[in-house]
């Protein structure tokens, strides 16, 4: 298939030769093939030339593609109201995964200010030096940031993560005549390709546990596994353990990013799996392309997160859809802090919140998880929750 795509500037491709060549060289001390799961880490991550760990712009206008806190301050502003409520019941600290350039800290930390909650810490953990540096100077300002490339051992809080669960590296399987295969990748003429090699004991483990009726999908199906995920999670909760053990407060964490739960994300209408690329602001299926300046993403199984946040010893708290979430935390009324009879200012914000909200964009699609160790969420959002369908 040949992508009718925006070309790069020869640095970038320059770039880019030089990651394939990295990851042509690892397939070739692998007998020819590695996981996808590898092969996206690579991509992503490999140091100073992945997506996240190179110097290519990501996010807002000039990157490919943009997140809820690049489209209004609001949507921070909400998530800061039901941050205030859960330090209230935890500790005065947030620590925020993958926070891109930002700008969600500030909105985050800048009505916390507007309201009179004192945050102690916010933390960033941050595996790009790129986007650290964006963050370093968006959040000059705010000196109770800090910086950390690694989970901590321990934390009591809030913990923030917004669109950060669809770049974890997936594993793919496809369902053969002779049962289910790992889709991994190897060598062609024309470059990399798909080659199926048969699954190992921990991912068909891994692959049970995680779709229904893995057996009665049909020949020719591919979807993901999420192994990588799943033991985010297991640190997230052990993470939130240790703080417990350590301070005796709670930590509560919000997770929003798109995807299903199990019962919908393994439907026959998604036969090919939900992998899908972003390269400036065009969604294609081809993981080859460009590596290290494309994003590479899958839609989140929020069944198999809760799950394994669970097994780790966290309770799940809630998990609805983004519009739920946000209308009861509150965006309406900080939408009318701005009078529509001030059109100039009313209608863009309240077009921004439109997005956030309508099934049609990202209210649906989007979900938001939130877990939680000796925390709970405001009664205001039990309403609207839809823990019984994971």
């Amino acid at each position: 298939m040949q992508l009718q795509l925006p070309e790069p500037s020869s640095d970038a491709l320059a770039a880019s030769r030089a990651l394939l060549d990295l990851i042509v060289n690892d397939i070739r001390r692998n007998s020819g093939w590695i996981s996808f799961a590898q092969y996206m880490e690579l991509a992503l991550y490999a140091p100073g030339l992945g997506y996240y760990s190179g110097g290519a712009a990501k996010l807002g206008k000039d990157g490919d593609f943009t997140t809820a806190p690049e489209i209004t301050p609001l949507f921070g502003a909400t998530l800061a109201r039901v941050a205030a409520d859960l330090m209230a019941r935890t500790s005065p600290q947030v620590l925020e995964f993958g926070a891109g350039t930002g700008k969600l800290a500030r909105d985050i930390l800048t009505e916390l200010n507007e309201i009179g909650v004192s945050v102690h810490r916010y933390y960033i953990v941050e595996v790009s030096g790129e986007l650290r540096a964006r963050q370093e100077e968006t959040l000059r300002d705010f000196p109770q940031v800090a910086w950390l490339d690694r989970f901590p051992a321990a934390f009591s809080g809030v913990v923030v993560g917004n669109e950060v669960l669809d770049a974890m590296p997936v594993n793919l399987v496809a369902k053969t005549a002779q049962g289910w295969q790992e889709r991994g990748v190897g060598l062609s003429p024309s470059g990399f390709a798909f080659q199926d090699q048969p699954c190992d004991e921990a991912l068909q483990a891994a692959l049970a546990a995680q779709i229904p009726h893995a057996d009665e999908l049909p020949v020719g199906y591919v979807t993901e596994v999420h192994p990588i995920a799943a033991g985010f999670m297991h640190s997230l909760a052990a993470m939130l353990d240790a703080g417990y053990e350590q301070s005796g407060h709670g930590g509560a964490a919000l997770l929003i990013d798109y995807g299903f739960p199990a019962h919908e994300y393994y439907l026959g209408q998604r036969a090919q799996g939900t992998l899908m690329c972003h390269y400036r602001h065009h969604a294609h299926p081809d993981p080859f392309y460009l590596p290290g300046l494309q994003d590479i993403t899958a839609h989140v199984d929020f069944t198999a997160m809760a799950r394994a946040a669970i097994d780790g010893g966290l309770d799940l708290l809630g998990y609805t859809s983004q519009a739920a979430f946000l209308l009861d935390a509150g965006i309406g009324d900080l939408l009318l802090r701005t009078s529509p009879e001030d059109l100039l200012r009313y209608l863009p914000q309240a077009n921004a919140v439109q997005k956030l909200i309508s099934p049609a964009e990202m209210g649906e699609l989007f979900k938001v998880l939130v877990l939680g160790k000796h925390a709970q969420l405001p009664d205001r959002f039990a309403r609207n929750d839809r823990s019984h369908r994971l």
